[in-house]
């Protein structure tokens, strides 16, 4: 019993790793990124301490949470910024480039990001749940339902993308994270 509970634990740890990035149903945890650190700074929590935003003491995905954070908190241009240290072909930072492209009333650019971030991952379900949450805001029910579908074609059942996604098109408003 113990071996099939540790097999289960490993086969679903990236998963469960994805779900707390990308797919968490609470907005992300205010942290000094947002409440002390100058724009171009990340706060580490390793050195407990704001460093620039290409500093090599963090990785991408410390980068990436400060941008998911500093996007909830409409701070766009500096989860910009931050973004910019990426991989600009990474499919997470062409989801939140989508995203911000959005939040910022660029309704084309963002899905053209969005388009870009599923070619490059099929299986991005928040790129996809964005895109639909998009579609609904734009009155596209039809594109955000097909996007829904692929979502739970893709195993995203019940997911945070699959029910904001599913919100949106029930209200016409998207989330905010």
């Amino acid at each position: 019993m113990r071996i099939t509970t540790l097999a289960a634990a490993a086969f679903l740890a990236p998963s469960i790793a994805l779900a707390a990035s990308s797919g968490s149903t609470n907005p992300p945890k205010t942290t000094k990124t947002t409440t002390e650190c100058k724009a171009g700074q990340v706060f580490d929590t390793k050195t407990a301490q704001c460093v620039d935003k290409s500093s090599n003491l963090i990785d991408d995905d410390t980068r990436y949470g400060a941008v998911r954070e500093l996007a909830y908190a409409g701070l766009y241009d500096r989860a910009s910024g931050v973004l910019d240290e990426m991989d600009a072909t990474d499919s997470r930072v062409m989801t939140y480039r989508g995203f911000i492209a959005r939040k910022t009333g660029d309704m084309e650019a963002a899905m053209t990001f969005y388009t870009a971030a599923i070619e490059a991952n099929a299986n991005n379900i928040l790129a996809r749940s964005y895109m639909g949450q998009g579609m609904a805001e734009a009155g596209d029910r039809v594109g955000a339902k097909l996007q829904l579908a692929e979502i739970r074609t893709r195993g995203g059942r019940n997911t945070w993308a699959e029910i904001a996604l599913r919100n949106a098109i029930q209200t016409g408003t998207g989330s905010n994270y």
